[in-house]
């Protein structure tokens, strides 16, 4: 794999240069890197390291992380170092992990040892358990969503067109020339081990079948509204409406599927409203529904909605890091393909492509919600490669 730097890397290098204060949490889907920047920052550093994996530990072994802990602490004490880092990759895997972590850095606190920690784990879900019910102030989060274009491009030499159609995966890119090969290595690599193991294992799930089919479906309407109840039924032995929504939730915290609310000043609407399907990678879209990028990229409706849902990535991990909101807006036929909303300000983005032409959504939302800009991303307004290489938050 590429060499290639992360900006996540410059910051976790940034915190453990200053004084012992928190510890430092690095979050993400799966295969996104997050041990491979951990590592890239360890070579860096000028202090001993003390790296553990805790995906082989038993995961009612709690005491392992007081013995890896007590090691470390020993070996600072051996050879008389004033500081020290301790990594702990996969933490979610042990039972009540929080506790062992809470009650080994407040010991580390009162004693005033200088053992700063790292913490990494693949379930978003795990992970905000234990940190808000064990572990609160006592943490940083340094999040590492999927990778962007810009990204790809830059470590990978992926054209835009490559983007959009078989997402922002590292490790998926050996097998893109190979649409099958590629397909089954997003599936079992990336999709069952996010749904089976960081979901299903971590939650009430109690119809797991039900759960992947909400995805998968979910995926064949990425970019489309569909309410819940037309929903069930495509969906065998669907349950209810809460279930399919609850269930919805999960797959969010997971970083597969979201579904996005309508934009309106009302909460209780928001909430109401129908969903509109997005996913977190248009690696799971391409999976699931794609037919090849020879296919797919000539036919100007289906690329179409590629490119929206690509635009609904990119939006997704932009919201995501800045604490934004996303929506779409929809009255009758006036319609805003994503509402953006951050710090009080809200931008509306209108996609257009070979999906659909212009449409008066815009000028209506304008008119009745004053947002800050009004931006559309495509034919006739700003072209992909700017938008996809661009700071949202420049446009705010």
């Amino acid at each position: 794999m590429t060499k290639f730097i992360r900006n996540q890397c410059d910051i976790l290098k940034s915190r453990l240069a200053e004084q012992r204060k928190t510890i430092q949490v690095i979050a993400g889907p799966r295969q996104v890197g997050k041990s491979t920047m951990v590592n890239q920052v360890l070579q860096t550093l000028s202090v001993p390291y003390f790296s553990y994996n805790a995906d082989t530990v038993l995961p009612q072994d709690g005491d392992w992380i007081s013995r890896i802990w007590e090691n470390a602490r020993i070996m600072m004490e051996v050879q008389n170092l004033s500081e020290a880092v301790l990594v702990i990759d996969e933490i979610q895997k042990i039972e009540r992990w929080s506790e062992y972590v809470k009650r080994e850095w407040d010991t580390d606190t009162l004693q005033r040892r200088n053992l700063k920690v790292v913490l990494l784990g693949s379930s978003r879900l795990l992970l905000r358990k234990g940190l808000t019910e064990s572990l609160f102030g006592r943490f940083e989060m340094i999040r590492m969503g999927h990778w962007s274009y810009q990204e790809m491009h830059e470590a990978f030499g992926l054209s835009l067109k490559q983007w959009i159609y078989y997402g922002g995966f590292p490790g998926a890119v050996p097998f893109m020339q190979d649409l099958r090969r590629w397909r089954k290595y997003v599936k079992n690599a990336i999709i069952s081990p996010a749904i089976e193991k960081d979901i299903v294992l971590t939650s009430n799930i109690y119809k797991p079948a039900l759960m992947k089919q909400l995805f998968e479906l979910g995926c064949t309407y990425s970019s489309q509204l569909l309410s819940l109840t037309k929903l069930l039924g495509q969906l065998q032995d669907a349950g209810n409406v809460t279930t399919l929504a609850s269930y919805l939730e999960l797959l969010k915290q997971g970083n597969l599927l979201r579904g996005l609310s309508k934009y309106a000043q009302d909460e209780a609407r928001k909430r109401q409203s129908v969903p509109k399907f997005a996913v977190y990678n248009n690696a799971f879209l391409t999976a699931l529904h794609g037919k090849g990028l020879e296919i797919d990229g000539t036919d100007s409706v289906v690329w179409g909605r590629w490119v929206e849902s690509a635009v609904g990535v990119y939006l997704l991990d932009f919201v995501e890091e800045n604490d934004g909101s996303l929506y779409y807006w929809r009255n009758g036929d006036d319609e805003v393909d994503y509402i953006v909303t951050m710090d009080g300000e809200t931008i509306a983005i209108e996609v257009k492509s070979g999906r659909r032409s212009m449409n008066s959504g815009l000028p209506a939302f304008a008119q009745k919600y004053h947002p800050k800009r009004s931006v559309v991303v495509g034919t006739d307004g700003l072209d992909l490669e700017t938008f996809f290489t661009c700071n949202i938050e420049n446009i705010f």
